[in-house]
């Protein structure tokens, strides 16, 4: 699972923040922030529901092979492949095309995939499988930058390198890592309009389900809002070169990694420990908001730098509990964890997309602080709509 995690991750994150831009600043430079704005959010459009959707027919899916791992393969398999001629393309239009099909495919995989966990751990492990899960994320997400930035020069072998690992991971997963056969498994006939009913978690019979969507969503959006321009924001707030840049990006990913680490592995396993989820929520918040102010008084490569260390405490503290915590709140026992945790899931996908839309808007009007400035607000939310849920503590 830790592995599986680390190449996906390390694909959005290598993909998202290196490459993409990397592209879109060679094909038309004058328009780069505002195209990769409106790919990001397009592709929202296309990948917001695919989650939940394949989460619901890999619930219900009866195969050998189990109900998560035929999505796996098929989702890795045309992913990877798509994210392998993405290095061919010279024109926006098909930049963007070639990125939203890919993104439903890559999401494909992570709605099944993130079932993995309710469907094998017990509650009082899942702070350690959600650890386990969440050093795969910071990793990934700090490697694939690393990677990324290493050959942005050589997009084509970039892009190929990104494709081979994802396919190879997720046939991995599936050949090495077996489901349970789902051969046997009853499953009940479902019509259409019930299918589609199902997607609507109601907040008065689920409070706590909406909350943990709530949090989770203001706690990505300020995350990745100062993520995704990281590339910009080295080359037009500090005044780095984009080959320098592509050289620095890496270092924070570098300095964020460690701290990351450090935090998720102790957090997770202190989490099962004491029984709370919250607690580590809280204090994630307010690292990665103090992280955010630094650039904000020393907008220099050491300030970046800082920051990096400092949010990275934050999102390893996050990313160790809010897996086992979403787990927590679903309804129905987890009898529908792949359509449920796809639900949850769109909290973190629909934010991505938001916080380059937004982002681009701030940049253009307000300036780069802006987005500083957005996401410590956010990331404060987010703690602040957590403390409302009752089933976790």
């Amino acid at each position: 699972m830790t592995i599986l995690a680390f190449v996906m991750f390390a694909s959005y994150a290598g993909l998202g923040q290196v490459l993409l831009p990397n592209q879109l600043a060679i094909i038309d430079e004058p328009d780069k922030v505002a195209n990769l704005a409106v790919i990001s959010t397009i592709s929202f459009v296309f990948t917001l529901l695919t989650q939940p959707i394949i989460g619901a027919f890999s619930d219900r899916t009866r195969s050998r092979m189990g109900r998560r791992a035929p999505w796996i393969a098929i989702g890795g398999a045309a992913g990877g492949l798509l994210v392998a001629g993405m290095g061919t393309l010279t024109s926006v239009v098909w930049v963007g095309i070639f990125w939203i099909v890919l993104q439903v495919c890559l999401n494909a995989v992570q709605g099944p995939f993130t079932a993995i966990v309710p469907d094998r751990y017990p509650r009082e492990r899942r702070g350690v499988a959600s650890a386990m899960f969440g050093i795969g994320t910071a990793a990934g997400l700090t490697i694939g930058v690393i990677v990324a930035g290493q050959l942005a020069a050589a997009l084509g072998l970039a892009y190929v390198v990104f494709g081979a690992a994802i396919l190879v991971a997720t046939l991995l997963f599936v050949l090495v890592n077996r489901d349970y056969s789902s051969v046997d498994a009853r499953a009940d006939r479902v019509t259409v309009r019930a299918f589609v009913a199902a997607f609507w978690v109601s907040p008065r019979r689920h409070p706590d389900f909406a909350w943990a969507f709530a949090a989770r969503f203001f706690f990505i959006l300020g995350y990745f809002m100062v993520l995704f321009f990281q590339l910009f924001l080295l080359t037009d707030y500090l005044g780095l070169p984009l080959a320098g840049a592509n050289q620095t990006i890496g270092l924070l990913a570098l300095t964020s990694l460690v701290t990351t680490l450090i935090s998720v592995g102790i957090s997770g396993v202190w989490s099962d420990r004491i029984g709370r989820r919250k607690i580590f929520v809280y204090v994630a918040s307010a690292f990665v908001a103090i992280g955010f102010v630094v650039p904000l008084l020393s907008p220099n490569i050491l300030g970046m730098v800082i920051m990096s260390a400092v949010s990275g405490v934050g999102f390893g503290l996050y990313t160790a509990c809010d897996t086992a915590l979403m787990t927590e709140v679903l309804p129905k026992d987890g009898a529908t964890a792949g359509k449920d945790l796809g639900i949850l899931n769109i909290a973190t996908n629909l934010p991505q997309a938001l916080s380059t839309a937004i982002g681009g808007i701030l940049i253009a009007t307000l300036g780069y602080p802006a987005v500083f400035v957005s996401g410590i607000v956010a990331v404060i939310i987010a703690a602040f709509v957590l403390a409302p849920i009752k089933s976790v503590r």
